[in-house]
């Protein structure tokens, strides 16, 4: 019963997810993080096969490492995103990665874009995206309550709503959820919303 979902406001976008592992009926840790820090200036969501997800976003984050190191200049956001597509895309026809990605990042010329990457390779910018099945609940409270020029206050009290709906309306639910927060000063974690402890 995974969770990922994100939006962007007013100069930042934020990324939250759920943090359990879960196979079958059995949770192994309920505190995953699946948000992973591509840069200093992007974060990656993810939701998937916990196998696909961990060697994806792994090979996806030391790929981008590796362009810096190699051209001394970060990719965007935008080349970041497509680089992801691209890799998927590839994958499709060989041996196909069940991973969706949630992709936050800052630009310093673009500003604060998010983008919604599918595990058959579609790729969209958006101002908002969900996977796994709290995204029905999830969407359709930003549908309702988001706005393009929400501050970071405004972004939050929005996800608490989600989590929220989430935790009340899944027979399954997520236990706990992490956010994470990228804008000019860079990517960070901004805080846990835990109902339990490890």
């Amino acid at each position: 019963m995974e969770c990922v979902f994100g939006m962007v406001g007013k100069g930042f976008a934020l990324v939250v997810a759920d943090t359990s592992a879960v196979n079958s009926i059995l949770v192994h840790k309920s505190n995953e993080d699946k948000i992973m820090v591509l840069d200093s200036h992007k974060l990656m969501g993810a939701s998937g096969e916990a196998g696909d997800r961990a060697q994806f976003t792994e090979y996806v984050q030391k790929n981008v490492s590796l362009y810096q190191f190699r051209n001394g200049i970060p990719l965007t956001t935008k080349a970041a995103a497509n680089f992801m597509r691209g890799e998927l895309a590839t994958a499709l026809r060989k041996n196909p990665y069940m991973v969706n990605i949630v992709l936050a990042g800052y630009d310093k010329e673009t500003g604060p874009s998010l983008y919604f990457i599918d595990y058959i390779a579609t790729l969209h910018k958006v101002d908002k995206a969900a996977f796994g099945y709290g995204s029905y609940f999830s969407l359709a409270m930003m549908d309702r309550h988001y706005h393009p020029d929400m501050t970071v206050d405004e972004a939050i009290a929005l996800a608490d709503q989600c989590i929220e709906e989430i935790r009340s309306r899944l027979v399954v639910a997520p236990q706990n959820f992490l956010i994470k927060i990228v804008d000019e000063n860079g990517a960070r974690e901004h805080s846990w919303r835990r109902t339990t402890k490890d």
